[in-house]
């Protein structure tokens, strides 16, 4: 663990309602190395989210971390109250989320936010604090950063609003970033533009980022790693080349075919049948069974584990040694 900048470990995450327990996110556990990119994709209700917000301590009630263990740079964090969590949070840890508007006050310019959140995690005073708000915003592409540090949000673009998140989100120079979907909302050009950013962060900072998103052209760009979920569990989990060269999941492949190649001509796309289960029915066995081209006897009985096929992991009894 002392190696790795976040280490998550077969974490659980409940919804208690009067009747049952919902499982939203079940045994999930993956590293993530210093100056490293690691995608988490899924379709909606995978639980990709729900791990990020677990990460930082942002799960909203009645969620809760039923069991596991989260590590942050050798620190244990999912133990840790409200007022613990909330110096790591900014200054080990930032957040990037899908719609910069909820990560900015509109009442506020974005300099007093940006000075207002070094401030918080930084030993410097207020005249120091806005030489690195300034530095920040030219850091991150925005054009002017001495005029714009007087405006407010409305004044920005919207790839110039997420800009200045990922500013806040470097303010206190954090070594993990978690990316909730940041390039959703924004144009083709615009997301490149993130992207380059996102990458750049890890080269020049050793900033370790999550990057969770539904988009496999962007993990393909940014990750240098990617970890594909479905109801709420880990289906694959390796180097990005391998995966979408390679997939071992029948998920994961199906997700890959869905995607057409540059110059190819087709009549439909290819879609994987039927839809992600919710979570009030799962199927027993893997839950991916129903929909999935490959499946015999032992996957609607049996939930396959992650198998190691040399540092690339995936749950399929397809690549078990035994598929009685």
């Amino acid at each position: 663990m002392d190696t790795n900048v976040l280490s998550v470990e077969n974490l659980r995450i409940e919804f208690p309602q009067r009747r049952r327990t919902l499982v939203a996110v079940d045994d999930v556990s993956f590293d993530l190395r210093r100056g490293e990119v690691l995608g988490v994709v899924g379709e909606s209700g995978a639980g990709k989210s729900l791990t990020g917000a677990a990460i930082i301590g942002l799960l909203r009630p009645p969620g809760r971390i039923a069991s596991g263990k989260i590590w942050i740079d050798g620190k244990r964090v999912d133990n840790l109250g409200p007022a613990e969590m909330n110096k790591i949070r900014g200054r080990t840890v930032g957040a990037i989320f899908q719609d910069p508007m909820t990560s900015l006050n509109p009442l506020l310019t974005v300099g007093q936010q940006l000075v207002e959140t070094i401030r918080t995690h930084l030993p410097l005073d207020r005249a120091q604090a806005r030489a690195r708000a300034v530095s920040l915003l030219a850091e991150v592409g925005i054009p002017a950063p001495e005029q714009r540090f007087l405006q407010y949000p409305h004044q920005f673009s919207g790839g110039m609003r997420q800009r200045v998140v990922i500013a806040l989100a470097l303010c206190a120079d954090p070594k993990l970033i978690i990316a909730d979907e940041p390039t959703t909302a924004l144009d083709v050009s615009i997301q490149a533009q993130i992207i380059g950013l996102l990458k750049r962060l890890g080269k020049e900072h050793g900033t370790s980022v999550v990057l969770v998103t539904h988009d496999m052209g962007v993990i393909a760009e940014t990750a240098d790693r990617v970890a594909v979920m479905y109801t709420g569990r880990l289906a694959e989990l390796g180097k990005v080349a391998d995966v979408i060269r390679s997939p071992k999941h029948p998920y994961t492949a199906g997700l890959m075919s869905s995607i057409p190649a540059i110059g190819q001509s087709l009549d439909r796309l290819h879609q994987i049948d039927g839809s992600m289960p919710r979570l009030t029915a799962i199927p027993s066995g893997c839950a991916f069974h129903p929909r999935c081209p490959h499946a015999f006897e032992r996957c609607q009985r049996e939930r396959p584990d992650l198998l190691d096929l040399d540092g690339h992991k995936v749950a399929c009894w397809l690549h078990s040694e035994s598929t009685l």
